[in-house]
């Protein structure tokens, strides 16, 4: 099979999943400002597809881009690297 091209793949924490096979992932990133030189915290959520609704509250996902599954998600569940504790 061959790759449909260079996707995406971002590392974030998942904040909401009482939507039906979807995961609302939070990411993190650090920008460096132009003019002030000075690192500032962005973040994103991001909606991901989880078929298997294995996804809980706080645990460590990886997402991978992916072609439109709805109106706003775009992005999937590869594999939960971390569980949330308890």
């Amino acid at each position: 099979m061959t790759e449909r091209g260079l996707r995406k793949r971002l590392t974030g924490t998942v904040v909401r999943n009482q939507m039906n096979k979807t995961a609302l992932v939070l990411v993190e990133r650090l920008t460096r400002h132009g003019s002030y030189k000075k690192y500032v915290r962005r973040r994103a959520k991001y909606m991901a597809h989880d078929p298997k609704d294995m996804c809980q509250i706080g645990d460590k996902v990886r997402i991978i881009e992916s072609r439109p599954i709805s109106k706003r998600k775009r992005w999937q569940v590869i594999d939960i690297i971390e569980k949330a504790n308890g």
